[in-house]
């Protein structure tokens, strides 16, 4: 695998349950980029397996991770899955056979769902409430 799309994968994969946290806590933005995240996981699975053979299950174990942290609710739940397949069914048939240029596209769809992480990590890190200041009481100091 060559260096680029080492690192663009490496990235991805630290970041997809960084991003997963935050659908359960925020609006319709960040939850379409998760739903873009997952269609750009299908893709990437689809891409990596025409390579890697039917049997790699690299991004699709990505992609049940994403859903075990999200622990969305059932129609959002279905909805990223039915992303991941929509994706996954979208570039299966693209490429005949694994070559340079089907080695492109799994790069470039890597380098995508490495800046939609991206993204969902700045918005989750510029919209954390601050941490409050220590509570004597909640530190279990007594009372004076």
């Amino acid at each position: 695998m060559n260096r680029p799309l080492f690192a663009a994968l490496l990235a991805l994969t630290l970041l997809v349950p960084t991003a997963a946290v935050l659908a359960q806590d925020r609006g319709p933005v960040e939850r379409q980029k998760l739903l873009d995240l997952a269609f750009t996981l299908g893709e990437s699975h689809a891409l990596r397996q025409l390579c890697e053979g039917p049997a790699d299950q690299y991004w699709r174990a990505r992609m049940v991770r994403l859903a075990e942290v999200e622990k969305a609710d059932q129609a959002f739940d279905a909805q990223l899955r039915d992303r991941f397949n929509t994706g996954f069914a979208a570039r299966q048939g693209e490429f005949p056979t694994c070559e340079e240029a089907s080695r492109r596209a799994e790069q470039d769809s890597a380098r995508h769902g490495q800046a939609l992480a991206a993204q969902l990590a700045r918005s989750m890190r510029t919209t954390a409430p601050e941490r409050a200041e220590p509570d004597s009481m909640a530190d279990g100091e007594p009372a004076r």
